[in-house]
Parts: C-alpha cells; structure tokens; sequence
C-alpha cells in the first residue's frame, strides 16, 4: 500500500505544473508590441465667427400729420347773415321774404361753413433729424482640430486597423489572446 501511495503522490505532483500552465482566470491575455506601418490624423474644422460693429450717422426725413386748427364759427354765423338777407331781398311778400330769408340763411351757413373748413390747413409736417445706424458684419476664420488617429500595424505578419486619441509613435502595445482550437 505503501507503494501505492507513493506513487500516487508523484504523479500528483508530476501533473500539478501542467494544471497550472492553464489562463487560471484570467481574461485579459498577453500583450506585446506590433510595428505601426502608419498614422493618419483625424481632424475637424471649427469655424470661428466674430463679430465687428460699424455704425454711422443717418439724416432722415420725418413726416408727421399737422393737426387741423380749431374751426372757427365765424365763417358759418357769416354765411346764415348773408344768405338770410339775400334770401330776404329775394322774396315779394311777407311770408316769402321769411321762406327766402330762412333758406338763404341755411344754405349761406353751409357755404359759410365749407368755405372756413377748407381754408384751415391740416396738411403734413416735414422736418429732419439725425439717426444712429449700426450693422454688424462677420469674419469667420477656420482652424482644424486634430480628434483622433487612424492607426495601422503589423503584428505577425497580418496587418490591423484602429482608432486612437493618441500618436502611438513606432510601435503598438497590442493584446494577444492565447486558445485553444
């Protein structure tokens, strides 16, 4: 039984070097280094804008409705004197001298009255004054912002692509997965 015992722990420890030699847990692999064949910059172009104000002094015409005077009375009380007495010399008899006299009175007022009304100006008023005018204009520039890298390299003879916020400069710290097929 000895022997059996014996030889079972030798082969236990003879094994146990290879059961170790597995990843053991481990999932992020290898690494090594791989040959950058090259580096394109990846960019992007801003546009700057800024602003410039120039402003000026502008002579502008200005028209403004002249308000009508007060009307005066006169002209219509002148027109019903007139005409009443008109319309009094006109007529023969008693009672048309107080038709004619009423008639010509009312429309002696009317007349009197257009008469005033359309000598009295209303019109419109024409004055200039200064004025402040402004106008905003641009320059716009542009500058190019590098944003990434487009990296290709060689690892074992294939060759790969990837992105990088980076330069990696000659070579490439690249991860190798080791499985079994």
């Amino acid at each position: 039984m000895k022997k059996l015992i014996l030889g079972a722990t030798a082969l236990a420890l003879m094994t146990a070097p290879l059961a170790e030699a597995g990843p053991r847990g481990r999932q992020d692999g290898l690494t090594d280094y791989a040959r950058v064949v090259s580096v394109e910059p990846i960019t992007r172009q801003i546009e700057n804008r800024t602003p410039h104000e120039s402003c000026w002094t502008e002579r502008v015409r200005v028209e403004r409705e002249r308000a009508p005077r007060d009307e005066s009375t006169t002209g219509t009380i002148v027109g019903a004197i007139v005409g009443g007495a008109l319309g009094n010399a006109v007529g023969h008899r008693k009672e048309n001298k107080r038709i004619g006299t009423a008639v010509g009175a009312i429309l002696g007022a009317s007349v009197g009255h257009d008469l005033s009304r359309d000598r009295t100006p209303g019109g419109t008023d024409v004055y200039y004054r200064n004025e402040r005018r402004c106008s905003t204009t641009y320059t716009v520039d542009y500058t190019t912002e590098t944003v990434g890298y487009w990296v290709t390299y060689k690892y074992r003879g294939e060759t790969f692509t990837t992105r990088m916020d980076h330069d990696p400069g000659d070579r490439i710290r690249v991860r190798v997965t080791v499985e079994p097929i």
